[in-house]
């Protein structure tokens, strides 16, 4: 089904968020990074006016590279995740599969590149074991886990996507936000399998576009042609090496188990008033289905509550929104005005 004729395929939460409300569009932790991270970009802003450093540049994949177990040729360091997708067309696919509801970035990217792209449409409860994925597609995009739908697949069943001449890209944008990682397929080296990642969210580093590619040195390389010098500025370098050491792995877990938290606490403040959540949710934001969802959303915007639309995700239609999860007080009033809405 292609549906690319009645959606925004560029739409974004922070097109739903607008300043002054209450924001559960955006799917970023806090205002901005945490005080540790902070001073740490605030000690690099006396090299700016020197031109970004190979040995910082190294320094920062060597740092991913440990992270994850990987060598340092398996990462490409990345201007934000977006990044990442808009260097999908350079590897040469003939036929794209995207597996959705999901991130439509990807996917934006291939069209407007002249990617033939088939949508993969799941029905709820939206695992991918029923994914029908088109024999022929040489390339398979989906998130894991899957924004909006907060799904979380197992490892096992995008393992099963794998075919000869098939490359398997999924984005783990929010992998650092799952408590322990347990389906992430960033450690594994694998010659067909690419692996995004995403720092701004976790971090609150969205200002900044932080993130990096995990795949084998033939895919990076074919994800680099054309691509500027000094694609990514002091700041990203030394943001990236932060973000991937020991204590900054161990906050970003810590960060994940409060998510659990928050989550479970939004999910039964939700269910007792009467509100559907899709389930199990495992990402830091829930899908609703709603009646009269783009009404609603409309509503809460009046009441000072920005949330995200759903029916931009191929395969929603308006009877869906999305929200981050968020901390008890901002969690509760939205759950009270979201009652208020639906009475």
């Amino acid at each position: 089904m292609d549906t690319r004729g009645s959606i925004d395929l560029r739409h974004h939460g922070d097109l739903d968020a607008t300043p002054g409300l209450l924001d559960f569009a955006v799917n970023v932790r806090g205002d901005g990074p945490p005080d540790w991270l902070a001073q740490r970009l605030a000690a690099a802003v006396p090299a700016l006016g020197r031109y970004p450093s190979p040995a910082a540049e190294l320094a920062a994949r060597e740092q991913v590279a440990a992270r994850h177990g990987r060598h340092p040729d398996e990462v490409l360091l990345l201007s934000g995740g977006a990044e990442g997708f808009a260097m999908l067309p350079r590897l040469g696919s003939a036929s794209a599969a995207l597996i959705h509801p999901s991130f439509t970035e990807p996917e934006w990217a291939l069209r407007q590149a002249g990617v033939p792209v088939t949508q993969v449409l799941l029905p709820p409860p939206y695992r991918l074991a029923d994914a029908d994925v088109p024999d022929d597609a040489d390339l398979v995009v989906l998130g894991n886990p899957t924004n909006p739908t907060s799904v979380l697949h197992p490892a096992d069943d995008l393992l099963a996507l794998r075919r000869p001449g098939r490359i398997v890209v999924v984005d783990e944008a929010f992998g650092d936000a799952v408590l322990g990682e347990p389906e992430s397929l960033a450690g594994r080296s694998l010659p067909d399998v690419l692996v995004l990642r995403s720092l701004t969210k976790t971090f609150a580093l969205a200002g900044l576009r932080c993130g990096y590619a995990l795949g084998h040195p033939d895919l990076l390389a074919r994800l680099q042609v054309g691509r500027a010098h000094w694609p990514l500025g002091t700041l990203q370098l030394e943001a990236i090496r932060a973000c991937s050491e020991p204590d900054a792995v161990a906050w970003a877990e810590r960060e994940a188990a409060l998510i659990e938290t928050e989550r479970a606490a939004l999910v039964g403040m939700l269910t007792a008033a009467g509100v559907q959540v899709v389930g199990p949710a495992r990402a830091p934001f829930l899908l609703l289905p709603v009646p009269e969802g783009e009404l609603v959303r409309k509503k809460l915007q009046e009441k000072g509550i920005a949330v995200r639309r759903g029916d931009t995700f191929p395969g929603l239609d308006p009877n869906h929104i999305r929200v981050a999860v968020r901390s008890a007080e901002p969690a509760r009033a939205l759950v009270t005005a979201l009652k208020e809405v639906l009475e």
